[in-house]
């Protein structure tokens, strides 16, 4: 008798599952620790280490034929394998690759193997492939396979595999890394002493929280994830419902964006954000951050900035209301002076600080006084150092949001860990003490609350390292703040998408302008296409 066949229903809940399911992964990211942990759920369950194996270095095999091609079935691959199940997985692979009629040489430079990465070397060997313990023997490879250390590397990399992994990267030919590149820190992306330059590094079951890092960015190439299945019911159970650290993904972007609208709204509905920046001297800042708030769809935009802008203003935004303030002699906003009936609290949110310049000191003082949801950047963030971080905030009783660049990071957190060397556990503490949601911007921006999660954004351009790309943020996310802030959305999704938002313009705009076409007037203007490409899906 046939099985019944499924219904409607049941396929879309089976295929929901698999979505859920796929997300949650994707944007899971762990420690060495914690990924050790999952795994000994894995093998405490009864899959077979070696089981395993095999399951992964198939796809890895699979996957290194599909960046080949079929064309490049002559192409010689090398083999670099270590002592542990990393080299076991990449003599899996060679084996593979072998079966599939690649010529494989193996560099195995490690005299005492795990039992059963020792027994797939001796595998290989029967099978008639060549195995060198001189890394020379593999210079005339065209594409190598990085499988000498995996996660959890903690010691520097000693003589003489150090001299090694230094050759093969003065040879320039392409690298694959299983997991992560041999010599990196899985933590914090920190080089050992030396690591491998990979070309493409295949990060295995779960992303590794070291790829994320800045510091690692030179050294992983493109990063792919290899899912192979684990259940995510043990990763859950070692990670909690919650995982601390995530990535923020296009779902997760998406999903908190104010859309759609609701068919009876009006301009206050979708929020009020008031913009206080600029000065005489830095009047470009207070035009870009606005055009970044325009971009955000935010239904009313007021923006205070000194008399002598106002026309200026006016005349690149006229949709907006432009307060024009007194000002001080330098320039600088000498006080708010608002509309009638109008005070801070009128507002849905506030964004303070580009162009402001320290002698704007009392407007950031007033302003932190207020009750509505405030961002802070540049010379507020700047001003906010001088008058305390940490106890200025504690009196606030609204949330507040931080954008510093690691320079302004230092200045505001001298006391934290060195943002530089762990961005991750820097924008942790800075959270914790200061009771803001901090985002610390860089090519792998961070932002943490103060109950300790993180978002990481895994996709950036160095087309947005010019003048201005912070300011189309702040304002950015400012819009955004503004419409949902009356909404059940936590404070730091909102400021996750916005960087994501804000990185994918900058993508988007450097596919079609390059790198170095990017300006920051022409990122404010790309926001919307990162909507519109693939319908409302982004880029990515």
């Amino acid at each position: 008798m046939a099985p019944p066949t499924p219904s409607v229903n049941a396929l879309a809940l089976e295929q929901s599952a698999v979505l859920t399911r796929n997300e949650h992964i994707s944007q899971i990211i762990v420690t060495a620790t914690q990924m050790r942990d999952i795994e000994a759920r894995i093998f405490a369950a009864g899959m077979p280490v070696s089981a395993l194996m095999e399951k992964v270095a198939g796809l890895i095999a699979r996957r290194i034929q599909d960046i080949l091609g079929q064309d490049c079935i002559s192409s010689r691959v090398g083999i670099l394998t270590g002592p542990g199940h990393n080299g076991g997985d990449a003599l899996v692979v060679a084996r593979e690759l072998h079966f599939m009629g690649y010529e494989v040489w193996i560099y195995s430079p490690f005299d005492k193997l795990k039992e059963l990465t020792s027994q797939h070397l001796q595998y290989a060997q029967s099978l008639g492939i060549p195995c060198y313990q001189d890394i020379e023997q593999l210079s005339d490879c065209d594409v190598l396979v990085d499988g000498l250390f995996g996660f959890g590397l903690e010691r520097k990399i000693t003589e003489p595999i150090a001299s090694a992994i230094n050759q093969l990267n003065e040879w320039g030919k392409p690298i694959i890394s299983i997991d992560l590149p041999s010599g990196l820190h899985t933590d914090t992306g920190e080089v050992l002493g030396t690591a491998i330059r990979a070309t493409y590094t295949f990060c295995l079951g779960l992303w590794k929280q070291g790829l994320l890092q800045d510091q690692a960015l030179d050294y992983v190439g493109k990063v792919e994830l290899i899912d192979f299945d684990i259940p995510l019911a043990d990763v859950l159970a070692v990670l909690g419902d919650t995982p601390e650290i995530k990535r923020i993904t296009r779902a997760a972007a998406l999903s908190t964006l104010p859309l759609p609208r609701p068919p009876v709204t009006h301009k206050y509905k979708e929020g009020h954000l008031l913009l206080i920046c600029g000065s005489r001297r830095y009047a470009g800042g207070a035009i870009l951050t606005a055009l970044g708030a325009r971009g955000s769809g935010v239904g009313m935009l007021s923006i205070a900035v000194p008399e002598s802008l106002k026309h200026l203003l006016v005349s690149h935004l006229p949709e907006a209301l432009v307060i024009g303030c007194p000002e001080t002699e330098t320039g600088a906003i000498a006080q708010l002076q608002l509309p009638d009936n109008t005070d801070l609290s009128s507002f849905s949110a506030i964004a303070c600080g580009p162009g402001l310049t320290k002698d704007a000191t009392s407007i950031v003082e007033e302003v932190l006084t207020s009750d509505r949801p405030l961002i802070l950047d540049a010379d507020g963030l700047n001003i906010l150092a001088q008058l305390g971080t940490i106890p200025t905030l504690q009196k606030r009783q609204s949330a507040t949001i931080l954008t510093p660049h690691t320079g302004e990071f230092s200045r505001l957190f001298p006391d934290v860990a060195d943002a530089k060397h762990d961005r991750v556990k820097a924008v942790r503490e800075a959270s914790a003490q200061s009771g803001a949601v901090v985002l610390l911007k860089g090519a792998r921006t961070a932002i943490a609350n103060p109950q300790g999660s993180v978002w990481i954004n895994p996709e950036s351009t160095p087309a947005l390292a010019r003048g201005g790309s912070g300011d189309v943020l702040t304002g950015l996310l400012g819009g955004l703040l503004a419409q949902v802030v009356n909404k059940e959305i936590p404070i730091e999704d909102i400021v996750a998408t916005a960087a994501w938002w804000h990185a994918q313009a900058g993508i988007l705009a450097a596919r079609e302008r390059t790198e170095l076409g990017v300006d920051a007037f022409t990122l404010s203007q790309y926001l919307l296409g990162v909507l519109n490409a693939e319908g409302r899906g982004g880029v990515i």
